[in-house]
């Protein structure tokens, strides 16, 4: 079993540097986390400030469990209404990383939506992420025979670029959806003198509703997201069943993703702050025992410090 284990390790290591040892290398489509209603601002940015609440979240995901330098993936963003006049504004910031063997990228970035009133009950908004992306290569990690070899740095490496992202949303108490583009300017970073990596631009397509089961306390949240870079497709089908009594929530749910894995999800909300695990189970390739964990934070509440005409108080002088 060791010795299995050990050729699998090396394979994997083998084609990371495949990967890299090529020229002008194009990134793979970005991370997806199991829990994607969790995480509606990670994929378009036009969800900011859509429920009139202060949102925080947080997510960590460790993929490919087992594997040496497996990829490991961490975001944390919030973001809130702001109200000028009539529409309403959201605006947020976030921070991701991921690291995967010798690569790790980083991006930093700030968030603006625009939204308006559709309906009785709608909203529309379209949004904009614009931040730094910066990616890292650490060629000491890299165990060659050859250490001449030109096809591979020595070491570590880095270099940036500015990265947009952009999204339409519409949401109301029984509907949501929402179109995005991640990268949408495409940039390719160029590392030291010569190592190049493209990331191409990545289309989201999300939705998803609310099913108020008669006569209990149990609703349905089936969800769908497709995402693609037109070489690379993934459809992820989710449903969720939550128990909500007395300001409390309990929640479980399913995730399934076909050709690709399937994810069993758990988690809770108490008065604004919730906590969900996820495990998603490989189906092809790797298998099932060298799955990905992943667990979520949130924290959301009410936040009118920018509406007109809140928080006024008398003096006590002329009560």
């Amino acid at each position: 079993m060791q010795l299995i284990y050990d050729m699998t390790n090396r394979i994997f290591t083998i084609i990371v540097l495949f990967v890299f040892s090529q020229s002008d290398t194009r990134a793979q489509i970005d991370v997806q986390f199991s829990d994607f209603t969790s995480l509606k601002s990670y994929f378009n940015p036009a969800v900011s400030g859509s429920d009139g609440k202060l949102n925080v979240s947080a997510a960590y995901s460790m993929q490919m469990v087992g594997y040496d330098d497996a990829p490991g993936t961490m975001y944390v963003g919030a973001d809130l209404p702001v109200y000028f006049l009539s529409p309403r504004h959201g605006a947020g910031l976030s921070l991701y990383s991921d690291k995967a063997g010798i690569f790790s990228t980083t991006k930093i970035s700030l968030q603006y939506a625009y939204n308006i009133k559709i309906g009785v009950e709608g909203r529309l908004a379209f949004g904009v992420n614009a931040g730094m992306l910066t990616e890292k290569l650490d060629g000491s990690k890299v165990d060659l025979e050859d250490t001449t070899d030109p096809a591979f740095p020595t070491t570590t490496v880095d270099g940036n670029s500015l990265d947009l992202n952009i999204g339409l949303y519409y949401t109301s108490q029984i509907f949501w959806s929402g179109l995005s583009v991640m990268h949408a300017m495409g940039p390719t970073i160029t590392a030291g003198e010569k190592y190049e990596v493209e990331f191409p631009q990545s289309y989201y397509f999300m939705a998803g509703g609310n099913i108020k089961l008669k006569n209990t306390l149990l609703t349905l949240k089936p969800s769908l997201l497709l995402m693609t870079d037109f070489q690379t497709w993934r459809k992820d089908l989710q449903c969720k069943i939550v128990y909500e009594y007395d300001g409390r929530q309990f929640n479980g749910g399913i995730n399934y993703s076909p050709g690709t894995s399937t994810a069993f999800m758990v988690g809770g909300d108490f008065h604004g702050i919730s906590l969900g695990y996820s495990y998603q189970m490989y189906t092809s390739g790797i298998g099932m025992l060298n799955g990905s964990h992943e667990i979520v934070f949130g924290y959301k509440t009410e936040l009118d410090l920018f509406k007109k005409g809140r928080n006024r108080h008398k003096s006590v002088r002329w009560l």
